[in-house]
């Protein structure tokens, strides 16, 4: 499995988040709601996409697919001065991560991070941290194109 650690700097982002589960799925609509208005945000940093989850403070102790979270469709953002009407600023504090690349199509996805929280995590030195984990989609990605890519960050931090 193709991983690096990477320490990220703080990043601003701006855009809308639903509350969801993984038995209630709402990406769709989250991102329905979202690119239709993502030239909105005028202060972008680059033209990546960020699909971000925020769980609550233990939520990876005792899984439950019905266990709800915040799902975010957003971009990142050089401030928070202006922001559209109906969006809002999320920070993603700075910290350690394990970047992973997901290739191939959206929906498959799901088997990355079988990969990555089944079989790289529990023989890692690292478990996960209460931080934002996202997705960054840059010009490779392409949703149901099987030579999409994007990078898939999971907050760690070390076991001991």
């Amino acid at each position: 499995m193709i991983n690096r650690i990477e320490t990220l700097a703080k990043k601003k982002l701006i855009g809308k988040h639903l509350t969801m589960s993984y038995l209630e799925n709402k990406t769709f609509e989250l991102w329905c709601g979202f690119m239709p208005r993502r030239k909105e945000i005028t202060n972008n940093v680059n033209a990546n996409l960020y699909s971000l989850e925020v769980y609550p403070v233990g939520h990876f102790d005792n899984f439950e697919a019905a266990d709800e979270f915040e799902k975010w469709a957003a971009v990142e953002v050089d401030d928070f001065n202006a922001i559209p009407a109906e969006m809002e600023a999320l920070t993603i504090p700075s910290g350690l991560y394990a970047v992973f690349i997901h290739k191939g199509a959206a929906a498959e996805a799901h088997k990355t991070y079988h990969s990555i929280f089944v079989e790289w995590l529990p023989n890692s030195p690292y478990t996960v941290d209460d931080r934002p984990h996202f997705a960054v989609m840059e010009r490779h990605y392409k949703k149901d194109d099987p030579q999409s890519e994007e990078e898939i960050w999971i907050p760690i931090k070390n076991k001991n």
